[in-house]
């Protein structure tokens, strides 16, 4: 996976691809998927949701440039999986998930592998948690319409957010700098997400 899928299409940040080498993928998929955790797509997890594919992973998370003193918001806690990386490359991880379930699911996993740096939210994640900001970075896991503006106000003033932003069938990774009170916005690649439900995100019964 790291050779061929990470380093092979580009990732160079080593610290990143150090991660993603230690962190047990199919510790994160139920057992009937394991054969495919590290395979070149997303694997299905519960509430119709999808760890995300190995690539988008490293790719999203080497844009943030994280130092390990830092810290970091994931919106979209899934499994576990993703925030299970940036445990290994920040001080602190706070991740909100808005299925009960999978937060449970995803808090057994990180205490199960010994994260102990992680904090597991169940909750709207298109509002963030102003009690902990500001973070040094932000991920979200999900497509949103809109960047949400919640979200903007709790980076701190030289952080950064990576997020797909579009429709619900075709969106664009944005990534954004907070300098000051100015904000940079660059588009990356194409990439297609589950749509990120909320206060901020898409109505659920679109």
């Amino acid at each position: 996976m790291v050779d061929e899928q990470l380093h092979g299409r580009g990732i160079r940040d080593e610290r990143v691809l150090g991660a993603m080498s230690r962190v047990p993928r199919h510790e994160f998929v139920a057992r009937e998927f394991a054969d495919k955790a590290y395979g070149d797509y997303p694997v299905p997890v519960p509430a119709r949701q999808t760890v995300s594919q190995p690539y988008i992973v490293a790719a999203m998370i080497e844009s943030l440039h994280l130092q390990d003193h830092e810290k970091v918001l994931e919106i979209g806690t899934g499994t576990g999986y993703q925030a299970s990386v940036l445990a290994e490359l920040a001080r602190v991880v706070y991740t909100i998930e808005r299925h009960e379930t999978l937060a449970g699911l995803a808090r057994e996993n990180l205490e199960r592998l010994g994260y102990r740096n992680v904090q597991v939210v169940y909750g709207d994640g298109t509002v963030g948690l102003p009690q902990h900001a500001p973070f040094d970075a932000i991920i979200v896991a999900a497509a949103a319409p809109q960047v949400p503006p919640a979200l903007v106000e709790q980076l701190a003033p030289d952080g950064r957010m990576i997020l797909p932003v579009g429709t619900r069938e075709s969106q664009a990774l944005q990534l954004i700098y907070r300098r000051g009170e100015e904000l940079l916005a660059t588009t990356l690649e194409g990439c297609r997400f589950v749509p990120l439900l909320g206060e901020e995100g898409f109505e659920e019964t679109e």
